[in-house]
């Protein structure tokens, strides 16, 4: 019989602390993080770990060290969101961060309805059984979500009825797009079905944005596009950014 391989316990991550403490608004843009000194006392690791901790955090534009004052916290529009350890980072720790959740709306609105609007256009047989039967599962566990379980799961189907809009535009970059900003995605989704006052009306809302891109009316598809975000936007408390694409598109 073998013996036993002993685990040697991972050390405390410096990184995962200081995102943690970051997304959720804790330490703003502009704003120093602790001096690797008092990170060493306080994790009782080494300089040399702590300075590899936060060289993570400095590889995707999250802070930026400036010599002889420490480590500060870069604008969001400096953070590489779609990098994988971002996005990760992102949905652990950004719920309680509304300005995190503006900025993903904000994008969202000005990207999605276009992808509607593609999505309506070049959607074949199997993308519109893909989008129905997450339709189909929202609704499911909309109804039955009384355990936390079908909460999620309700939210799973509401992540996967978006990302199959997406794959119906059979554009290779808005399908692996919609991969890459999942997590990100899956943060505002997850929040608003939670907070959301008449999830029945959430529900119509996507269930209108299913039967433009259903019936071919790519119009109609981009403007309930928008209406599904804006719904979002209400049950999470925050105004929704304006999109100067929808309003072009909106003017005419």
């Amino acid at each position: 019989m073998k013996d036993k391989q002993k685990k040697i316990p991972s050390r405390p991550s410096v990184a995962d602390f200081l995102a943690e403490a970051i997304f959720s608004g804790h330490y703003e843009p502009g704003d120093f993080v602790p001096k690797e000194v008092d990170l060493c006392a306080q994790f009782a690791i080494n300089r040399s770990a702590v300075r590899s901790d936060l060289r993570q955090l400095v590889d995707v534009g999250i802070i930026e060290r400036i010599s002889g004052h420490g480590s500060k916290v870069r604008e969001y529009e400096e953070w590489r969101i779609l990098d994988p350890a971002v996005t990760d980072w992102m949905t652990r720790y950004a719920s309680p961060n509304p300005k995190i959740q503006r900025e993903i709306l904000a994008f969202r609105l000005d990207v999605e309805p276009y992808v509607a609007m593609t999505a309506a256009k070049r959607a074949k047989a199997r993308d519109l059984v893909a989008i129905e039967e997450a339709f189909e599962g929202m609704g499911k566990n909309l109804h039955n979500a009384s355990r936390p379980e079908e909460r999620r799961l309700h939210s799973d189907y509401d992540i996967a009825f978006h990302i199959a809009i997406y794959k119906a535009t059979h554009n290779i970059v808005w399908a692996q797009l919609s991969h890459i900003l999942r997590p990100s995605i899956y943060l505002v989704i997850e929040k608003s079905n939670i907070s959301a006052s008449d999830p029945e009306e959430s529900l119509e809302r996507h269930r209108r944005l299913m039967e433009c891109i259903r019936t071919r009316r790519p119009d109609e598809a981009f403007l309930a596009a928008q209406k599904v975000l804006e719904g979002t936007a209400q049950a999470l408390g925050i105004e929704p950014p304006e999109s100067a694409l929808g309003r072009h598109l909106k003017a005419i």
